[in-house]
């Protein structure tokens, strides 16, 4: 793929207290954003937790019932103001690419410039962003998924929108396509500049492809951040549990270690001292085969690593993961050991 400059200043999204509710069930309580212009932000979270009704918001697809909505600052939303969805300027790219089956590569793409001398020349300058030069002439059931999504991208951005808004565009896509497409689609979006929010309820996806993900749980926006402060530094137990995988126990801190069945260890984030729940993630505890403290009690080969079930005592087990050339088999007495420090948060005495 070939890079270009952006053709329109960049646009920067904020989403200031909205609210949306059908019938009696809010959907929306109080959503904030800010999204810097021309950065990608991932939107994660569950099914049903609120975010494509959010997506389509930002869209001007429904209408809100309070909150205010701005598109480099230009108000989309507030209590006296409803821009329509076409004059927003924003890109959409649905889960499926719903290209227009009937029309060519380059007609689907043209569908959203202004008729003009310049027309074909701008389709193949798209075209050739997304690596589809070749293309312009098949039908988009002559494409692959992958092909298919770049495509959709191609025709969003050839209406030079302010704001490109991607609703799980990948999740029909095969595991190793979906990795490749989703790295093409965010180069894209990073060499043209455009802001842009991605809809996912895939951790991985957000993780790996965005600047700064919206963890949105219930409605809510529970954290804000670059994903690795998301995945490090979780503002709520729920955050955790929520992105990547997670060793749960209950734990005391006190003075900044919080001590537990697995030991004393260092605290990576602020707590009142008191009962706790202690998070660690798995690739924190390590095994030593020569030690006897636990017993294997689950064995998960997964290719690159194992997935163990660690027996502590009777009713407390933790999960790790080894790297997979470790000789261990189910009933194995082996040690742990835990790299800290480790995230604790505040749990009820009762």
């Amino acid at each position: 793929m070939s890079t270009a400059e952006p053709s329109t200043p960049v646009a920067g999204l904020d989403v200031i207290g909205v609210e949306k509710s059908f019938g009696p069930t809010g959907v929306l309580r109080g959503v904030d954003l800010a999204v810097p212009g021309g950065a990608l932000l991932a939107v994660l979270g569950p099914s049903g937790c609120g975010k494509t009704t959010l997506l389509r918001a930002i869209a001007g697809f429904i209408p809100v019932d309070r909150g205010a909505i701005r598109v480099d600052g230009r108000t989309m939303v507030d209590d006296g103001t409803w821009v329509a969805p076409e004059r927003r300027r924003a890109g959409i790219v649905p889960q499926d690419g719903a290209l227009f089956p009937h029309l060519s590569v380059g007609r689907n793409v043209a569908f959203g410039i202004a008729a003009s001398a310049t027309r074909g020349a701008q389709v193949a300058r798209w075209l050739e962003m997304v690596g589809l030069s070749h293309a312009v002439d098949a039908r988009p059931h002559e494409l692959s998924g992958g092909q298919q999504q770049r495509v959709a991208l191609a025709r969003a951005l050839a209406a030079e929108p302010a704001l490109v808004l991607l609703d799980e565009p990948f999740a029909s896509l095969d595991a190793a396509l979906r990795v490749q497409v989703r790295a093409e689609v965010a180069n894209v979006l990073r060499e043209t500049g455009r802001t842009a929010v991605l809809v996912t309820h895939d951790q991985q996806e957000a993780l790996s492809t965005a600047d700064h993900v919206a963890v949105m749980l219930d409605g809510r926006i529970e954290q804000l951040a670059t994903p690795a402060e998301i995945y490090r530094r979780p503002a709520s137990l729920a955050v955790a549990r929520f992105v990547g995988e997670t060793v749960v126990f209950d734990g005391t801190a006190s003075h900044g270690v919080v001590h537990g069945p697995l030991g004393r260890y260092p605290l990576a984030n602020d707590v009142v001292d008191g009962p706790v729940h202690v998070v660690l993630r798995p690739e924190q505890i390590s095994i030593d085969a020569s030690g006897s403290s636990t017993v294997v009690r689950r064995r998960t080969f997964t290719g690159p690593d194992i997935v163990l079930q660690l027996e502590v005592h009777a009713g407390f087990a933790v999960t790790c993961r080894a790297a997979g050339d470790v000789d261990v088999e189910l009933g194995d007495r082996v040690g742990i050991s835990v790299r800290g420090p480790v995230l604790a948060y505040a749990r009820s005495s009762d």
